[in-house]
């Protein structure tokens, strides 16, 4: 009997050692941001998915502009992000933000691209190899759907900060002639560009990744990144040249390729203090990454439609099952750490 009892009490000692070690966040409260571009939303949610799988208490996190977060972060009001954009939000820090605050590993490493697409149909059969290729009139020709002599390209909405860009673009490579911009809704004139493209009809578009767009116009099948003529830098670019240039980007018209807007890695941005007191969170922040195409894929469930709060937490807990083995293997890296 007595034997029985010893088993019974190592037992029990034994349990909140074993649970502690499954949930090492167990009563730490989480502050996290969100950046209020949807395309983000995703990660965010099956980051706080992970944390909450580790004991943290998550809390539903802010929508915010990005340098409001970044000052926010800084000040010890937020934990972290699954949003940042690097080299492209360093400008939107406030001075000395690594005193308080960290980049932990990469969510897609050289994933927010951004570029022109051009029908792969079109670039083989007019050999087009950059956007001064559509100075050519067969070419103005082939693009011109309003029959106002000019390629049309459906470009950014006013206010966007490509907009700037491309304007710059029109303007140092001699452009403004022979390409007319679309500057309609976005997401509506993509719509209408892809109905086009579905009928026959060449495309020829900016965009950026993580997005629905390359979901849909899939690069290398449908459409091909395109360079531009030469690298010409903006002002707020000239620090960051080498990142106008990427190798290895899928359906590229070359590689490297001359994209003309900066690539930017996408990373968890942290407050030191509260890494430094949850190693658990901390090491999931280092593994967690994800395929580019697993982004754009989601993203194009929520622009037809699925883009409440359920839906996508529905599209978590469905990636997570296809992903099980994966995401086990972060949840175990994260538990070793905090041992």
């Amino acid at each position: 009997m007595k034997r029985i009892l010893l088993v019974l009490l190592m037992l029990s000692l034994a349990i909140p050692a074993i649970a502690d070690q499954q949930k090492p966040g167990d009563g730490v409260k989480v502050r996290p941001a969100r950046a209020t571009w949807n395309t983000g939303y995703f990660q965010e949610a099956l980051v706080s998915a992970g944390l909450k799988e580790l004991g943290y208490n998550v809390k539903k996190p802010k929508e915010l502009q990005n340098p409001l977060f970044y000052q926010a972060l800084a000040l010890g009001d937020l934990d972290y992000w699954t949003n940042g954009w690097f080299p492209v939000h360093d400008g939107q820090m406030p001075k000395n933000f690594y005193e308080k605050g960290e980049k932990v590993g990469y969510v897609v490493k050289a994933g927010g691209l951004q570029g022109y697409l051009v029908s792969k149909k079109e670039v083989e059969k007019f050999n087009i190899q950059s956007i001064a290729d559509f100075k050519r009139p067969e070419v103005k020709e082939a693009f011109d759907a309003n029959g106002d002599g000019k390629a049309d390209l459906t470009a950014c909405p006013a206010g966007w900060g490509c907009e700037g860009t491309i304007a710059h673009h029109m303007d140092v490579y001699d452009l403004e002639d022979d390409i007319n911009l679309i500057k309609a809704s976005y997401s509506a004139s993509m719509a209408d560009a892809l109905a086009r493209y579905k009928s026959g009809q060449p495309a020829f578009f900016y965009t950026w990744a993580p997005n629905w767009t390359i979901f849909k116009f899939k690069p290398g099948e449908d459409v091909v990144w395109m360079n531009v003529p030469e690298i010409k830098p903006t002002e707020a670019q000239e620090s960051q040249v080498d990142r106008l240039t990427m190798s290895g980007v899928t359906g590229a018209v070359s590689d490297p390729v001359k994209l003309g807007f900066v690539a930017a890695d996408i990373q968890i941005v942290a407050n030191k203090e509260f890494l430094a007191a949850n190693p658990a969170a901390k090491e999931f922040f280092k593994v967690f990454t994800l395929p580019l195409a697993d982004i754009n894929e989601q993203n194009t469930k929520m622009q037809e439609g699925e883009k409440s709060q359920k839906d996508i937490q529905r599209h978590v807990k469905d990636w997570i099952v296809k992903h099980q083995d994966k995401w086990n293997g972060w949840l175990a890296s994260a538990r070793a750490a905090a041992k």
